[in-house]
């Protein structure tokens, strides 16, 4: 026995193979020795990203000729289908690709959207004509190419974000202790890594976008995302993989149908009784009491060992009830990040255009844009991962004797907490700047009200910080929760929350524009002229919905069971 423990050891404990398909060598494979490669690639790809979803909205009122609301929801149907999509990604991954294979294949798909943007930018025919700043008239043709191109992205990454983070959480064996506790340090530092390309994005790019033009702006994220596939394949002997496991949605189904059929059939009080397959599996579960309807499909009868090819849609393994039990659980804490997804949604458009209105001049000769103000964002998220990981996390397993400091739904409870003084925080520099222009009488559509834009900071900074809690706590729940034949689905699923996030923004400002605009009112979001408006209305709408979203929070986190591995007996 003790020799083959030792020989064991040699190799990863959770089933991951080489990229030849062999068992992976610990010393060899993943841990961090894979992660530059990894983390590089995700800092390219957030650095495209970013460079056209921090400006999109300023693109899309000057070069688009759109109004101020249609711009608005254009930026966010278009960031929430670039999350929607990540199920089709995560799908593939689970179920036939491997996530290796997903994210270069959809890479593919990525680089061919940004090239389109790029040409729709540049070349004379597809670019509108524009009389003045806003005041375009593309055609259809032009429009078409430049929404192709993005839904092209949003396609794009939409297959390559559930995979990324699930990849790089794969390179650590969660059956080795130091392994595991370097895997929750990594969404730490993956989280880091986003920002540091969304920091290159809302700071460079953003200054391209406005002094070079969009065909540079758009054609610079082409190129880092060529690079992203460099960094990516370098590191390729390094990578530990997770092999796919069959359709996910199909192992869902046959569960509930194998329930239904035997709903009269009785639950053994002994889960001992209950069905399950001998050999040794990785990512077998514990049962657990809750949703226990779902345990009748591992209920064995004299049928089911008469059954052949079809006996999966018959009888199910406690395993497979346990993941759907798992993704049941998962529910309520995915609907609960909703809300803070539509605030996290504001900083790339209601404070883009509330930072419109302000005085941006540094000096005589510079002003800053207002789209690149998220670069506060972007470093209050720099800041705090290191405080986080290095300060917090050992003060807090010091008290809780946790790996992770804390678990993942306080840490998140902190994060929706913190979120809502974002909204004040806007919602206060709004009222203080619809009072400086009732003072001066700065109602004109071009007036600039005479206050620094710099006073927009503290709500940026509020929302980078509020995001190292609730993200990437988010992040490292929904993969640990996950069984794991459904580690990217259920990814994607955490990140899907950031899609309703951006439709609910889209819903919101559509039914409060047609609300307050009856009878001829400018309403709260004027089509063109926020002096004339109430913006620090929709600031407090979104302030109510936080905290009425925390106070769901509490009871949902306090119910949750946290899942149970069969080799390790949960948390």
């Amino acid at each position: 026995m003790g020799e083959v423990g030792a020989a064991d050891m040699i190799y990863t404990q959770d089933g991951t193979v080489d990229f030849k398909g062999n068992p992976a060598l610990k010393k060899s494979t993943g841990n961090w020795r894979a992660c530059p490669y990894i983390l590089g690639n995700e800092c390219c790809e957030r650095l495209a990203y970013y460079g056209m979803s921090t400006n999109l909205v300023n693109f899309m009122t000057d070069k688009m000729g759109m109004t101020y609301t249609a711009a608005a929801n254009a930026n966010t149907n278009w960031g929430g289908t670039c999350y929607a999509t990540t199920l089709i990604g995560a799908f593939l991954a689970d179920a036939y690709l491997g996530r290796f294979r997903t994210i270069a294949s959809f890479v593919i798909i990525y680089i061919i959207g940004l090239g389109l943007l790029t040409l729709a930018a540049s070349v004379k025919g597809l670019v509108p004509t524009c009389a003045a700043k806003g005041v375009c008239d593309p055609t259809a043709g032009q429009t078409a190419a430049v929404f192709v191109g993005l839904y092209l992205v949003a396609l794009g990454t939409g297959g390559i974000k559930p995979c990324v983070s699930s990849f790089g959480a794969d390179q650590f064996d969660e059956h080795d202790d130091g392994e595991r506790r370097s895997k929750s340090s990594f969404f730490n530092w993956f989280y880091f890594s986003i920002n540091i390309g969304a920091l290159v994005a809302s700071s460079v790019l953003v200054y391209v976008q406005e002094r070079f033009g969009w065909g540079w702006g758009f054609g610079i994220p082409a190129v880092v995302m060529l690079t992203a596939v460099g960094s990516f394949f370098v590191g390729t002997p390094l990578y530990r993989h997770q092999r796919a496991r069959g359709s996910p949605l199909t192992r869902i189904a046959q569960v509930l149908v194998a329930a239904t059929r035997k709903w009269r059939v009785a639950v053994p009080v002994d889960a001992s009784a209950l069905y399950e397959r001998p050999d040794r599996e990785s990512g077998k579960m514990e049962h657990t009491e809750q949703f226990r309807f779902l345990d009748k499909a591992a209920v064995e009868m004299p049928a089911d060992r008469a059954a052949s090819a079809s006996s999966a849609w018959r009888l199910c393994t406690v395993t497979q009830a346990e993941e759907l039990k798992s993704v049941i659980r998962l529910l309520p804490v995915w609907a609960s990040g909703i809300v803070f997804a539509t605030v996290y949604g504001q900083s790339t458009t209601m404070f883009v255009l509330q930072g419109n209105t302000l005085d941006a001049s540094m000096g005589p000769h510079f002003s800053i844009p207002s789209a690149s103000l998220t670069i506060f964002d972007t470093l209050s998220v720099i800041a705090w991962v290191p405080v986080y990981d290095r300060l917090l996390v050992p003060a807090a397993r010091s008290v809780t004797g946790h790996p992770s400091g804390f678990t993942q739904l306080p840490r998140m409870g902190i994060g929706l907490v913190v979120s809502m003084f974002s909204m004040v925080a806007a919602g206060v520099l709004e009222l203080v700047r619809l009072r400086v222009i009732a003072r001066h009488g700065l109602y004109g559509e071009h007036d600039v009200v005479p206050i620094s834009i710099f006073w927009m900071v503290p709500q940026y900074f509020i929302v980078g910080a509020a995001e190292v809690f609730v993200f990437v706590g988010q992040l490292e729940f929904f993969y640990d929760q996950a069984p794991d034949a459904m580690k990217s689905m259920c990814t994607a699923l955490s990140l899907t929350t950031v899609a309703l996030g951006n439709y609910v923004s889209t819903l919101l400002v559509t039914v409060v524009v047609k609300v307050t605009t009856r009878g001829g009112k400018e309403g709260w979001i004027p089509a063109k002229n926020l002096n004339v408006g109430h913006l620090d209305y929709f600031f407090w709408l979104m302030t109510v919905l936080s905290v009425v979203n925390f106070a769901i929070y509490l009871p949902i986190a306090n119910w949750y069971t946290y899942k149970k591995s069969a080799n390790e007996g949960g948390e």
